[in-house]
């Protein structure tokens, strides 16, 4: 059974949980961070030095870094599956999940979702927020083009690159911001959304996750 430290509302548990869901793992989940509490114990910084969330330990490993698990998990469950059995297609499907990291995950998640949820309206910088979901935007047409002709990232079955891409499209499409018209990756969207393990996992209300006034 794989164990995860994490709680539901982080998009980054919200990534290891989709995959866990998706590979069909037996899993415990603990309510840690946030709210919860918990990760300034010192069994906690035993297992993660960094004291942020998720962690999971699965057959005497534990692991931190929610990218890294859901290789991990791919590799380990899912070979052939999320993780593609062809060397060649494992290296695309972890370049769109660097990419993910290093392309939008600062705009949708730090600089339009973080701004919306933990600053009071009165004190939100706007300007910057439509600034970032412009750059998130321009980003996602790469992806928009990547998905031309293929129902998911690396073609017609869900891999770990739509897991990490994927983790952050429903807040990026649930936000009240401006976003372009990108017809394959909302499209790609659409079908993510029509999964069990996403509905369950990702599609989360994050409404709860407001600070007053906000």
């Amino acid at each position: 059974m794989v164990k995860i430290w994490g709680r539901a509302t982080s998009v980054n548990v919200q990534k290891v949980m989709w995959a866990v869901g998706e590979l069909g793992l037996p899993n415990e989940r603990l309510d840690v961070g946030g709210k919860h509490g918990g990760t300034d114990t010192a069994a906690y910084g035993a297992m993660n030095p960094n004291r942020l969330v998720p962690v999971i330990e699965d057959k005497g490993l534990t692991l931190w870094e929610s990218s890294a698990i859901v290789r991990y998990l791919a590799t380990a469950y899912g070979r052939g599956s999320l993780a593609p059995a062809d060397a060649h297609a494992f290296a695309q499907a972890d370049q769109w999940m660097d990419w993910m990291q290093t392309s939008i995950y600062a705009d949708i998640i730090g600089q339009c979702f973080a701004p919306l949820v933990r600053v009071t309206a009165d004190k939100r910088d706007n300007a910057a927020i439509a600034a970032a979901a412009e750059r998130a935007g321009a980003k996602l047409a790469v992806l928009d083009a990547q998905l031309a002709g293929k129902q998911f990232i690396s073609g017609d079955r869900l891999t770990m690159a739509d897991i990490a891409c994927g983790c952050v499209m429903y807040r990026y499409f649930d936000m009240p911001i401006a976003r372009p018209s990108l017809p394959n990756v909302e499209a790609w969207y659409q079908r993510l959304a029509a999964r069990k393990a996403y509905q369950d996992h990702v599609m989360i209300d994050w409404q709860q996750l407001k600070v007053p006034g906000a």
